[in-house]
């Protein structure tokens, strides 16, 4: 079976996928990932062949933020959901989905003609690259979403559906309200003679990494895989393989950065931040930090690192403190470390925040009630209260009933021969 992936260009999103890809290969399928040209070293560094689509102006802000973090800010959007805003809200957010999806579009030709030329027999597309599903319909490929995150897309379209039925307040008769899914999608169908179905936007199946207590309502198929995270390789440092001498406390930004806006947003400083965890009598490693003033010292209980996979540093820690991002709460349950989440909004963070809290494997800290007293008051009562530790463990176990990506291969092959034509 030959399976193409489509990613949108970004660290996060590849990085989630690479265990499933992996997975694949070993099971002896032939596996290409489809990348913007200059992120296409996400893939090839992790052991995966690499084809480029698109052009390099082409998203180029986005790819930009891969290595340069400080670029993020520009891509904060209203992409954050909140499912019990009113319609007005959930309308304008859907145009701006609709939107964000858009951008993707000029990748249709490329995709298809990589589809025409390699024959894929199964598409696994991020749901932020439309185009794909277009590219497998073309060649008679079945094709799949692959989620990295909550399903924003598909609850905002069955909310969106729900409005196109309804009739404008003050219009005569039964006029609907515009659909902008046909604005988005008719440029790219009407060049392959295509009629839109939903499956186009949602997949003809999902899978789905996240815990199934995690998901929005809505219509799609899901199939569920268990995370495996995967964050990267480094060179193991030799301090690592040393027993802490106190409680070690991992600070991680993300992969991408994104956590670097807390600091902003709440008005502290990094340097505050890290003196309240060593204030606790805990040592911290901070991965990703933006750095303290020019001319300071690092003080003792202190670790700068550009990069450390998280997957190396948690086993030695006692607690992690992250941003609400998939990849670290994925991490962070699979190693089973309490965390403290303190959500910057952009896609599901603060839902994730409320999930950890709701298990018990964790705490969660909203930006705008953000202070150093409120900082220290939770992290002291992770390192210090046991239930955190139990939480943390029993959300672990709960995900070992969850198939992993290996013994998803079968299931995606039995899928692929029931919906390839």
């Amino acid at each position: 079976m030959r399976v193409l992936f489509c990613v949108f260009p970004h660290t996060s999103h590849l990085h989630a996928v690479v265990p499933l890809a992996w997975a694949l290969q070993n099971a002896g399928h032939e596996v290409r990932v489809a990348l913007h040209p200059d992120a296409l070293n996400l893939a090839t560094d992790a052991g995966l062949s690499a084809v480029a689509v698109g052009t390099r102006e082409h998203l180029g802000e986005i790819v930009a933020a891969n290595p340069d973090p400080a670029k993020l800010p520009k891509l904060t959007g209203s992409m954050a959901l909140d499912p019990a805003a009113g319609p007005g809200r959930l309308q304008a957010q859907w145009l701006h989905y609709t939107a964000m999806l858009a951008q993707y579009r000029p990748v249709v030709d490329d995709l298809v003609a990589l589809a025409r030329r390699w024959r894929p027999d199964l598409v696994l597309w991020d749901p932020l690259c439309v185009p794909a599903a277009v590219a497998a319909e073309v060649t008679g490929a079945a094709h799949a979403r692959f989620l990295w995150g909550q399903d924003n897309i598909a609850w905002l379209r069955a909310k969106q559906l729900e409005a196109v039925a309804a009739p404008v307040p003050g219009a005569s008769a039964t006029r609907p309200r515009r659909d902008p899914v046909r604005s988005l999608m008719r440029p790219m169908l009407e060049a392959y003679g295509l009629e839109y179905r939903e499956e186009l936007l949602l997949g003809q199946w999902t899978v789905d990494p996240s815990p199934e207590a995690m998901r929005l309502p809505a219509t799609p198929a899901y199939v569920p895989m268990r995370w495996i995270p995967y964050n990267g390789g480094s060179p193991v440092p030799v301090w690592l393989d040393e027993p802490p001498r106190r409680p070690r406390v991992a600070l991680t930004l993300g992969v991408g950065g994104r956590g670097r806006q807390l600091f902003e947003e709440a008005g502290v400083t990094f340097a505050e931040v890290v003196a309240a965890i060593t204030e606790l009598g805990a040592e911290v490693v901070a991965t990703g930090h933006p750095g303290l003033p020019t001319g300071s010292e690092v003080p003792e209980g202190v670790r700068l690192v550009d990069y450390l996979p998280l997957n190396q540093l948690l086993p030695t820690c006692s607690a992690v403190i992250h941003h609400g991002g998939a990849g670290s709460f994925a991490a962070a349950v699979a190693h089973r470390v309490p965390q403290l989440v303190t959500p910057v909004p952009f896609w599901s963070e603060s839902e994730t925040a409320r999930y950890v809290e709701e298990r018990g494997a964790g705490l969660a800290l909203e930006v705008e009630r953000f202070t150093l007293d409120a900082f220290s008051a939770r992290l002291r009562r992770l390192l210090t209260e046991d239930a955190f530790k139990d939480g943390a463990q029993l959300l672990g176990k709960e995900t070992q009933s969850v198939p992993g990506p290996a013994e998803l291969v079968p299931v995606l092959a039995e899928l692929t021969l029931r919906h390839r034509r």
